[in-house]
């Protein structure tokens, strides 16, 4: 079987073109390219997400120490509220108090603070963290031991 001269010459050069048209591609200088792509990604601003409530805009310690502080007193105050013994109450709630203020204020917000201590409202994301940390530091503490209504094994005489 014969395959004709034209057909073989055609079929050499076409592997051959690609050949070098894969070559040249793969050894371009893409030093341009690189630099254009950082421009562009450092002018580009991030599109804002009103879902992520990440910390663009850093709390000071000065803020977050005037928010423990705050967010301490209020929690005694609204916990002393109902009290009969004020003194004794107000000594035994500044402990969690401030332990649930510390927590809050390790992942406070910009937005956050600005609520509480320039508007005096409490944010919903506020309220959800409060929830937590009202959880986690009232655990710390052992609860009293329930009443056991179990009877207890009798001895036999």
């Amino acid at each position: 079987m014969k395959t004709p001269r034209f057909t073989k010459n055609f079929l050499f050069a076409a592997l051959t073109g690609m050949v070098i048209a894969l070559s040249v591609a793969g050894c371009s200088d893409d030093k341009e390219k690189v630099a254009d792509a950082k421009q562009s990604v450092a002018v580009a601003k991030p599109v804002h997400n009103p879902f992520d409530h990440s910390h663009d805009e850093p709390v000071t310690d000065v803020q977050k120490h005037k928010f423990e502080h705050d967010f301490a007193d209020q929690c005694v105050e609204r916990e002393l509220k109902h009290s009969t013994n004020k003194e004794f109450d107000k000594n035994r709630y500044s402990t969690p108090c401030m332990c649930i203020a510390k927590f809050l204020m390790k992942d406070l917000t910009a937005d956050e603070a600005q609520l509480f201590l320039g508007e005096h409202k409490n944010a919903q994301s506020l309220v959800i963290k409060y929830e937590n940390a009202a959880y986690h530091c009232l655990q710390q503490n052992a609860l009293p031991k329930g009443p056991d209504f179990s009877r207890a094994p009798q001895q036999a005489n």
